[in-house]
């Protein structure tokens, strides 16, 4: 394959591309998109990596938030969950514009743009942020097990290192079959939550009251700390490293009407799939409001004390077994996508390539190790913390994916005719500058208040 140019904003005439292989070389532009089809088989042929994305938007990372603040302020928060979905859906049609019009993931796209020192400091900021998000997925399925089948959770963190032979096996047979289980593992998820939601019976003209913004969010400092917390758990970075490199799977024309296409069917994808990320996002606040709240328990934020207290609340235990379910789902949804974005992320800033068991090895004991010492030495409470602690890691690390995004994305010389509009390139930045003095005042918080 012969090497490409794309134009550069600010280095003479070229931005040359590096030169290395496609981004996930492996199974770039592996499956076929129909020419002469119907507008539904076509999007049909795109359905799949919206839903790897929305995986990191409903990951254990994000349920103690949700839980604390449908115990605490009731429904009141939903708008804060809208109000990240937005913004996520806003994000992750960038990154599929990203690669389907330059053919570089976001990794690849700041190796060629900025200098060997700053890629290096990306690549060591967002290696921490996939840290920190494994160690979030380690720590949700191990309380999952430990729930489910009584496992100590430092029993239960050793395990999960076995998903490094599920996610070999599933590289093995194809991109598609990876796409197969974690939709089937977001369905689960949803269909326990939906129950769930009918046991706890919830109060519907709360729930769309819930989801209108109101004043108090900004004035009321403590439901406002919660709500940061929310948006800083939803939106991933490596989330939007991952997307710009998994639409390239799709092998569509390379023409302007192709890429046209791809990009309204990408952005159809990732918008269905975020929109169920969503729901069960919501749902998770929901059944706490309606559970907890209404219980004057208003101080449940412990996802293991949410298992025990579900099942006198909701009068079965089928509530507790369902919600441990779905947390063990979502923590091995969110293993498999940690793998992909891990390996996106170190072949485009380093362009170096590492077999995949050893990629996922490294990445797994890395997040293994913090959380077998501190459960050793403090016990389960102190898995609790560690679970914060990898958020707060998770919001350092997103103003720097975020800005080079959509910097990016809206460089005419770069994108040519798919360049942001007005609009978008407007709306981008303020939901960049909303994001970071967000994160930054989470961070404070969290450190000294």
């Amino acid at each position: 394959m012969k090497d490409t140019e794309i134009i550069h904003p600010s280095k003479s005439n070229t931005w040359e591309k590096p030169k290395e292989r496609t981004s996930l070389s492996d199974v770039n532009q592996s499956m076929k998109v129909p020419v002469n089809a119907s507008t539904f088989r076509k999007f049909l042929a795109f359905v799949g990596p919206g839903y790897l994305v929305a995986v990191g938007y409903m990951d254990p990372g994000n349920w103690a938030t949700d839980i604390a603040g449908g115990s605490r302020f009731g429904y009141s928060l939903l708008a804060v969950i809208l109000l990240s979905n937005l913004m996520a859906v806003l994000l992750q049609s960038l990154c599929s514009k990203l690669g389907i019009v330059t053919g570089h993931d976001l990794a690849q796209a700041c190796r060629s743009h900025y200098s060997k020192p700053v890629s290096i400091g990306l690549w060591v900021l967002c290696e921490l942020a996939i840290a920190a998000c494994d160690l979030a997925e380690v720590i949700g399925s191990a309380i999952a097990l430990k729930l489910l089948f009584g496992i100590p959770i430092l029993y239960g963190v050793l395990i999960t290192a076995l998903d490094v032979l599920l996610v070999l096996l599933l590289q093995h047979k194809g991109f598609r079959a990876i796409e197969t289980l974690v939709i089937v593992l977001i369905v689960t998820i949803g269909l326990c939550f939906g129950i769930d939601l009918w046991l706890s019976k919830p109060d519907a003209a709360s729930i769309f009251t819930g989801f209108i913004p109101t004043a108090d969010l900004v004035t009321d400092h403590q439901k406002l700390y919660i709500a940061i917390g929310i948006l800083g758990a939803t939106v991933m970075p490596h989330n939007l490293y991952l997307h710009s490199s998994i639409v390239q799977t799709r092998q569509y024309e390379n023409t302007d009407k192709g890429k046209r296409e791809a990009i309204k069917f990408s952005v159809w994808d990732s918008t269905i799939a975020l929109t169920l990320a969503l729901f069960i996002n919501a749902a998770i606040l929901i059944v706490s409001a309606a559970t907890f709240h209404k219980a004057g328990m208003t101080t449940v934020a412990d996802i293991s004390d949410a298992y025990h207290l579900l099942t006198p609340l909701l009068g079965t235990t089928l509530g507790s077994i369902l919600f441990a379910v779905a947390l063990l789902a979502s923590g091995q949804n969110s293993t498999l996508t940690g793998t992909l974005a891990g390996q996106i992320v170190m072949e485009g800033f380093l362009n170096l390539r590492l077999p995949s068991w050893l990629r996922r090895l490294i990445t797994r004991m890395i997040a293994i190790i913090p959380a077998v010492i501190v459960t050793a030495i403090y016990g389960e409470s102190g898995t609790e913390d560690l679970l914060i602690l990898s958020q707060v890691i998770l919001s350092l690390q997103l103003p720097f994916a975020v800005v080079p995004l959509v910097k990016f994305t809206s460089d005419k010389k770069l994108m040519g005719k798919f360049v942001n509009p007005v609009w978008v390139k407007i709306l981008a930045w303020v939901v960049a500058a909303f994001i970071i003095v967000l994160n930054v005042y989470l961070l404070v918080q969290t450190i000294f208040g």
